[in-house]
């Protein structure tokens, strides 16, 4: 079977309860919506009586006992290896929260039609009732024999890591959180393109990341990875560092290897010299904080629908403006990784999405853009053909040369 990206809506226009007019009459969200934005399609055919007993019995049952002697059939005679799982608790959506596993279906359909548009790759959405860590962990852990690999989404910190860490550690398929790695890989992107137009190094750079949750980490990380000269994390609080004696674990790790300028104080004290904004945060940045930033700098501010810092505001004093939305020039959108990211992971059945892997995802959306390369595009569009191509072929091949891929 395979997920077909269709829009079966109900012929039905039932009112809503209480006799009110329907909302599809006036919002084309909730009319797009009607009835849900997947379905479940069939890849062979059962026309006759020939053909129901090889799809379903008794033919079906050779492939089954042939699975049961040898364990890795299961991904060439089942879908098992094309198809990932979408899971969330529903505590931290899009924005919006922590508004529940029904609430959060939506969205979770909404990445799984992009995991099939953009990747070619079948997704699963999954809610699950329940948010405590062991929990979500035993459950994840049962339902891991029917998928290729496992797509965390919308889960709050501090949890999503000790949930990632620990799945990865229990299960021999690929478990990827894309509010982290995949806002990191085409950060990274769009910030290599961005020196690479200002002709600097990354390493020349001291970047500053206003959230120090799922995604500030992950670009921390990530940046480091990468060879950034230095990063400070900023939280509510203030610079994360390690003078501070309020911090988190996840927070005490990441003072651990940020902040070598040993910069103290307030997101607006961090911001005085430095080259890059990245904002993962929400609120607003005062503009006298930006203008104090290095001439010629980069302002990446991604809070989705308000960003840290306008664009307006902030093309009056850096080079380069990145925002995550699609009404503004380089739009920063976690559609440009984890498609290809996880094609290239199953194309291979890698066990894991290694750091490296991640780079290589960076590498190649970078390298998309080309010679076209300009300040109003550092980063390509979700709707380039190019680009899922080219994360699935770097990633395959880093998974390769780490080790990590089963053929």
């Amino acid at each position: 079977m395979a997920a077909e990206i269709v829009n079966p809506r109900s012929d039905s226009n039932t009112e809503q309860d209480g006799g009110a007019e329907p909302l599809d009459s006036f919002d084309p969200a909730f009319a797009l919506h009607r009835g849900g934005k997947m379905a479940v399609q069939a890849t062979v055919p059962v026309r006759d009586k020939d053909d129901l007993s090889l799809a379903y019995t008794p033919g079906v049952a050779r492939v089954c006992s042939a699975i049961a002697e040898q364990p890795d059939l299961v991904n060439d005679y089942t879908w098992k290896s094309s198809v990932v799982a979408v899971v969330t608790d529903g505590t931290a959506v899009l924005g919006l929260g922590d508004i529940g596993p029904q609430a959060s279906l939506p969205v979770m359909e909404g990445k799984a039609i992009l995991f099939k548009q953009f990747g070619g790759v079948d997704a699963v959405p999954i809610a699950l009732d329940c948010t405590d860590v062991d929990e979500i962990v035993e459950t994840v852990v049962r339902l891991a024999p029917s998928f290729g690999g496992v797509n965390l989404e919308d889960i709050s910190a501090p949890r999503c890591f000790e949930i990632e860490r620990r799945l990865q550690e229990r299960l021999d398929i690929p478990v990827f959180h894309d509010d982290q790695h995949g806002t990191a890989v085409v950060t990274l992107a769009a910030l290599r393109n961005a020196a690479r137009l200002s002709r600097r190094e990354i390493g020349s750079l001291r970047a500053v990341i206003s959230g120090a949750g799922a995604a500030g980490v992950a670009i921390a990380r990530m940046l480091i990875e990468a060879g950034i000269g230095d990063v400070a994390v900023a939280d509510r609080k203030g610079v994360v560092s390690a003078d501070r004696d309020d911090l988190t674990p996840v927070k005490r790790e990441v003072a651990s290897f940020t902040n070598k300028a040993g910069i103290s104080g307030s997101l607006e004290d961090a911001l005085a010299g430095a080259d890059v904004f990245i904002g993962v945060s929400g609120g607003t940045v005062p503009e006298a904080a930006v203008a104090s930033m290095a001439e010629g700098a980069f302002v990446f501010a991604m809070a989705n629908p308000d960003p840290e810092v306008h664009p307006e505001v902030a093309h009056k004093y850096a080079a380069v403006v990145a925002t995550g939305r699609s009404d503004f020039p380089n739009q920063i959108n976690n559609v440009l990784a984890f498609p290809g990211i996880f094609a290239g992971a199953l194309q291979v059945r890698a066990s894991r999405i290694t750091e490296g892997m991640k780079l290589a995802a960076a590498e190649a959306l970078a390298a998309v853009v080309g010679d076209d390369l300009a300040a109003d595009y550092v980063i390509p569009s979700p709707f380039d053909e190019r680009v899922a191509p080219a994360v699935t072929a770097a990633v395959a091949a880093a998974a390769r040369a780490e080790g990590v891929a089963r053929r």
